[in-house]
């Protein structure tokens, strides 16, 4: 009797674990819907060392902005652009991140985190992490999943193709985060490259001519830490450490080692009827003189015409700092959204010169707004145009005037 009364204990608390296991177990999956947007924005600071020595320090920005443009059963059409800025470390008051090279692409993604993307679209690096189980998981289980990453070498080393180097990644359920209001779920990733690449064949480069020096061997080890939302299907913010080597054919070595952190955000059309009526009303009641607002491509760009700098310089006058604290009461309503700077001069001296000073004029503006705590240096980015893009004449003082102007975007793309 007693022996039965045991086994019944023992089996109920069997059934009692198990419950529990279940209760503390999640099904994770990606969410799509069609006509979603995002924006992830990952900041990079590594070290890039050149056969054993340091040759620089940078700090990268990649910005890659997302349109769920179509879903398939459980999977999701992304139509996306990426954008990377690098800028050297200076000082943590002397950031520039100047709007860099444009990628665009097109790529499906399963609600586990397969994708699919076609060998004619590039990014400068992309990798499928995480990827998910089928099955449940719970809290401190781990499962492994095969992935790879895929780099842009064109520039480098010439080869027309995405490079692909595949890996095997350790992922564990940590538990759950409280962060921003939202319960996120913690998953850790381990993984490490260790990948003979294969020569390169001729077809395989830009021109068809084969380089002495190519990628021979890829080394590296990736320490992450994913906040996944599992409410709506979506990662919240991600951390990690790195440090990759790529061993060349002629025996050189290149490594970067560093630390990355993103944060992903829902973006919202701020270009409506009714946002841009509100601008313009904003403007009016602030007395900003000589500021257009209108739907650009990228989203609501606030023209400040004949903006006033010391002669011959990028250096604001402090009437202009009055008006620009006023717009940043304006910009600080749309604190989910980046802001692009752009500059542009009249046509007056060498292309050179215009293109150099309207970009001058484009980081003046935007050290200002990131001084009075607009936002901080990750999320303005910077760019000149020169005399490229008139808004008028340059045949008339009037015209001219027209042209010398600073336009402030509010991204929504």
């Amino acid at each position: 009797m007693r022996s039965i009364i045991l086994l019944r204990k023992f089996l109920f608390c069997l059934i009692c674990s198990a419950c529990l296991f279940h209760l503390n177990s999640e099904t994770f999956r990606f969410k799509y819907a069609a006509g979603d947007s995002y924006r992830i924005l990952s900041t990079v600071k590594e070290d890039v060392l050149v056969n054993g020595k340091l040759d620089h320090r940078a700090e990268i920005v990649n910005r890659i902005s997302v349109d769920i443009t179509e879903t398939d059963k459980l999977s999701g059409k992304h139509d996306a652009v990426f954008m990377t800025s690098q800028t050297a470390v200076q000082g943590v008051n002397e950031k520039e991140f100047v709007w860099g090279t444009e990628y665009k692409s097109i790529f499906w993604c399963s609600e586990l985190g397969e994708y699919s993307m076609s060998d004619e679209y590039f990014m400068p690096n992309a990798r499928n992490v995480p990827l998910f189980p089928e099955y449940d998981v719970g809290i401190g289980e781990s499962w492994i999943a095969q992935g790879y990453e895929v780099h842009d070498l064109r520039e480098i080393f010439g080869i027309a193709k995405p490079y692909i180097i595949p890996f095997s990644a350790s992922y564990t359920y940590a538990g759950t985060q409280i962060l921003d209001g939202k319960t996120l779920h913690i998953i850790k990733v381990q993984y490490s490259l260790d990948y003979a690449n294969p020569v390169p064949k001729k077809e395989e480069y830009i021109d068809n001519n084969r380089r002495i020096d190519f990628p021979f061997h890829t080394m590296g080890a990736f320490n992450q830490t994913i906040y996944f939302d599992n409410k709506i299907g979506a990662i919240h913010s991600y951390n990690e450490t790195f440090r990759i080597i790529i061993e060349t054919s002629l025996g050189n070595f290149f490594e970067y080692r560093g630390t990355a952190q993103s944060e992903i955000t829902e973006l919202k059309k701020v270009s409506t009827p009714d946002t841009l009526q509100n601008v313009k009303d904003s403007i009016d009641k602030l007395g900003i003189k000589d500021t257009q607002v209108s739907k650009g491509e990228q989203g609501i760009t606030l023209t400040l015409e004949n903006i006033q700098f010391e002669a011959d310089s990028a250096v604001l006058r402090q009437s202009e700092k009055e008006k620009l604290k006023k717009i940043g009461q304006i910009l600080q309503e749309f604190p989910d959204h980046d802001l692009l700077i752009s500059g542009h001069t009249a046509l007056a001296g060498t292309a050179e010169s215009r293109m150099q000073l309207s970009l001058q004029r484009a980081k003046s503006v935007a050290d200002f707004l990131i001084s009075v705590g607009v936002k901080d240096a990750y999320h303005v980015f910077t760019r000149g145009y020169g005399a490229e893009k008139p808004a008028a004449s340059n045949s008339t003082a009037e015209g001219m005037a027209k042209n010398r102007r600073v336009e402030i975007t509010i991204l929504e793309e």
